[in-house]
């Protein structure tokens, strides 16, 4: 009987050890279980240096989302960028969506300016509108061999 609740003992302590370990992942990971707090908006850009899954997506300085995957569109050839972004913002389709740097270290997020003119997005829509990162090496090399 004793050996019995030893055991019972043992084996909530390693179930409760588990579901600790579980929940944990999910949270410190940032993995979306279960929710239905965004939607999906794509955006293709032609340039997107250093943009990376995960970084956020802002608009008047709030974040409203964040970049779920980046991929290669090579029909288009332009760089597709799949957002998340909660269901309370609501874009218009004419919404520009731009590729900017924040500090300086370069950590690179996506700036959303929103219309106001067009028709509201719906889930999985596209933004037409975009303007790629700014090459900074690139601007620096043509003002040093006078190209600009």
């Amino acid at each position: 009987m004793l050996k019995l609740r030893k055991e019972t003992a043992v084996g909530l302590f390693v179930l409760v050890g588990l579901l600790a370990i579980i929940y944990m992942s999910i949270k410190l990971g940032n993995v979306q279980l279960f929710t239905d707090k965004y939607y999906p908006v794509r955006a293709n850009f032609t340039d997107i240096a250093g943009l990376k899954v995960n970084a956020p997506v802002q608009m008047y300085g709030v974040s409203i989302g964040f970049v779920s995957d980046i991929s290669l569109d090579q029909e288009l050839n332009v760089a597709r960028v799949d957002m998340m972004i909660e269901k309370e913002v609501k874009l218009m389709d004419d919404a520009i969506v731009s590729v900017k740097t924040s500090g300086l270290i370069g950590d690179k997020y996506l700036k959303i300016d929103p219309g106001g003119l067009g028709d509201p997005v719906n889930p999985g829509d596209t933004l037409f509108d975009s303007q790629p990162a700014i090459d900074l090496e690139d601007l620096i090399s043509k003002f040093a061999f006078g190209k600009v």
